[in-house]
């Protein structure tokens, strides 16, 4: 069994997107948390699936820092937009944008 940590960067945020998507509609219906941390000097969007020395770590390298705290990304379609409060679509899911200050993984860039 290998402890390691498997990195996949995605060239379009909405691609990254369609891995909650696909998540919340499992068996589990688990949410993976979307974490923003600034790595050496690159704003940087991502998520982790499966278990910790197993882990997988989606992420995505942005122009800018995200200016609202949520991304509101459509179940049906995968569209997304960033808001800054849960809104009250039944046929959206919310995710919150959590603001990291430091994280042990070494993003191969």
């Amino acid at each position: 069994m290998s402890n390691e940590t498997v990195y996949l960067k995605y060239e379009d945020l909405a691609d990254m997107l369609k891995v909650i998507l696909y998540s919340s509609q499992s068996m589990l219906g688990v949410i993976p948390m979307l974490y923003y941390i600034n790595h050496n000097n690159r704003h940087m969007l991502f998520i982790q699936t499966g278990t910790v020395g197993n882990a997988t770590v989606h992420y995505i390298v942005e122009k800018d820092k995200p200016a609202m705290k949520f991304i509101q990304l459509k179940r049906l379609t995968g569209d997304y937009s960033f808001v800054n409060a849960i809104g009250s679509d039944a046929q959206s899911i919310y995710v919150p944008i959590l603001k990291l200050e430091k994280s042990t993984f070494d993003f191969p860039l």
